[in-house]
């Protein structure tokens, strides 16, 4: 009696107690009523017990069928998920990663046309959320993290460390030329959920700079990339994650004019399954990366990079 029973008369069973309704089941897996009956039928002649109740209008599951139902939709689950993961392993023209919405806009996207011409044939999907995906549920190949925690069980490399430092417009540069012009200056806050945004703060960086209390109010965002068009539009002064803003550097868009710039433990990181780093789309991706983020290095030049704890 330990063998298993059919596996068509399993999902039979499992879609019948998921939606505790035959014909529910029975349009999911496009066959008729009659059918599934029968193989649910053939399931409990296999068990020798009646795993359902069969009531007038409706079904109800038996101890028995109580007992196989989480079980059998946990095998289904992982059954799917390990047939995607083989899938994906086929699709090598195919890389799909996930990264946090600002530094997907204000960082990946405006070079990815360089990653784009020297590999034409690997097609990029990419999911901006800042939620930890999962490799398998979510269909993940790459994720690009953010953050002091550790990525156990996971290939995981370091790409570059973030810093904050005040950043303007050019117009306001030449008004605010010394840290302490800032107490005249509208200071724009960001208040988003990552530890730099909380621990590296205008606070910090006026203690840093020797300065007294930050001026009262301020716009504040809950989103650090929309503090950054607002500096770029000449709203006031942002405390500028360099992730976020390399772009406006170089072009010249915004300016950093002092050299005191804040970190935390909070630093980006590409993370895959252990082993497919060595699948050649996602190796060729991270060589791009990390070379990428060794031309934004650039701008640590001359600046005071100082970890907020030791402030």
């Amino acid at each position: 009696m330990d063998r298993l029973p059919p596996l068509t008369a399993l999902r039979a069973f499992e879609a019948a107690g998921r939606h505790m309704s035959f014909a529910k089941a029975a349009a999911e897996l496009n066959v008729t009523p009659a059918a599934l009956s029968f193989q649910i039928k053939s399931l409990e002649e296999h068990l020798e017990h009646p795993l359902f109740r069969r009531l007038n209008r409706a079904v109800e599951l038996t101890e028995a069928g109580r007992a196989l139902l989480p079980g059998a939709s946990a095998g289904f689950e992982s059954l799917h998920l390990a047939w995607r993961a083989a899938r994906r392993t086929t699709e090598t023209n195919v890389l799909n990663i996930t990264a946090g919405p600002a530094f997907t806009a204000k960082w990946l996207a405006p070079r990815l046309f360089h990653f784009a011409q020297a590999h034409p044939e690997i097609e990029l999907r990419f999911s901006a959320s800042l939620r930890i995906m999962d490799f398998e549920r979510d269909e993940v190949d790459v994720a690009i993290r953010f953050g002091a925690g550790q990525d156990e069980g996971l290939f995981s490399t370091p790409i570059f460390d973030e810093w904050l430092t005040p950043m303007m417009a050019p117009s306001l540069a030449a008004k605010y030329q010394e840290p302490e012009d800032l107490y005249h200056a509208t200071l724009l806050h960001a208040r988003d959920v990552t530890d730099i945004s909380r621990q590296a703060d205008w606070a910090a960086w006026f203690r840093g700079a020797g300065l007294g209390a930050v001026p009262s109010g301020g716009p504040q965002f809950s989103q650090p990339d929309h503090a950054v068009d607002a500096a770029i539009a000449g709203g006031g002064v942002a405390l500028g994650r360099v992730s976020l803003t390399y772009g406006a550097l170089a072009e010249g868009h915004l300016l950093a004019p002092f050299p005191l710039a804040l970190k935390t433990d909070s630093y980006y990181r590409f993370v895959c399954p252990n082993g497919a780093e060595q699948r050649p789309h996602v190796a060729a991706f991270l060589d791009w990366v990390l070379e990428e983020a060794r031309d934004a290095t650039r701008f640590n030049e001359g600046r005071r990079v100082v970890h907020v704890k030791d402030l």
